[in-house]
């Protein structure tokens, strides 16, 4: 059984901007969110993290809903230009170290949560998807939110969040599926 008072106070010692516990069945699933990946990413088709290779929106939410509790954390850092996309990736490993420290703290209770992050997994110089194989780290890939087709906006809105904060205002989020 999972010390949620226990979390919480590691939580509490976290950079977070933000974390709240919620119910996977609350999440909005859609294919307009996932067709971002398909569109616009470069990564798509390229990674064990990313569609096609995550499966249909379908089934990313039956995985997500089959897990009765969900944390989602969130980030914010500060950048000089928020239009410099360099710069503004350049803040995600933080967030991903923090996310990787979060998963962290479940494994030392026993569980093992189901990670949803912002990379397409970088773990590996070529993806063993890319050759057919399965994923060699398992264990440390997270695919990224979008990859699911959740759309995390009206979960943000009910928490009172907003997704983008001001100019040069880069935030981040992932979930933890327990």
């Amino acid at each position: 059984m999972m010390d949620l008072e226990k979390l919480e106070q590691q939580l509490s010692e976290l950079p977070l901007y933000f974390y709240s516990f919620i119910d996977p069945d609350g999440l909005e699933f859609s294919q307009r969110i996932r067709y971002i990946c398909t569109a616009e990413c470069p990564m798509y088709n390229k990674t064990w993290a990313c569609p096609p290779a995550v499966g249909e929106v379908a089934e990313c939410e039956k995985k997500c809903r089959n897990y009765s509790g969900c944390l989602m954390i969130g980030t914010i850092a500060e950048v000089q230009d928020i239009a410099n996309i360099d710069e503004t990736l350049a803040t995600r490993p933080a967030h991903e170290t923090i996310t990787n420290q979060v998963r962290d703290f479940f494994r030392q209770q026993g569980v093992d949560p189901y990670v949803l992050s912002t990379e397409a997994c970088a773990e590996c110089q070529r993806c063993a998807w890319l050759d057919g194989q399965p994923c060699r780290h398992p264990d440390r890939m997270h695919p990224c939110v979008e990859s699911h087709g959740i759309n995390l906006i009206p979960t943000l809105e009910e928490n009172g969040l907003v997704f983008q904060y001001g100019e040069n205002i880069v935030t981040w989020y992932s979930l933890l599926f327990f």
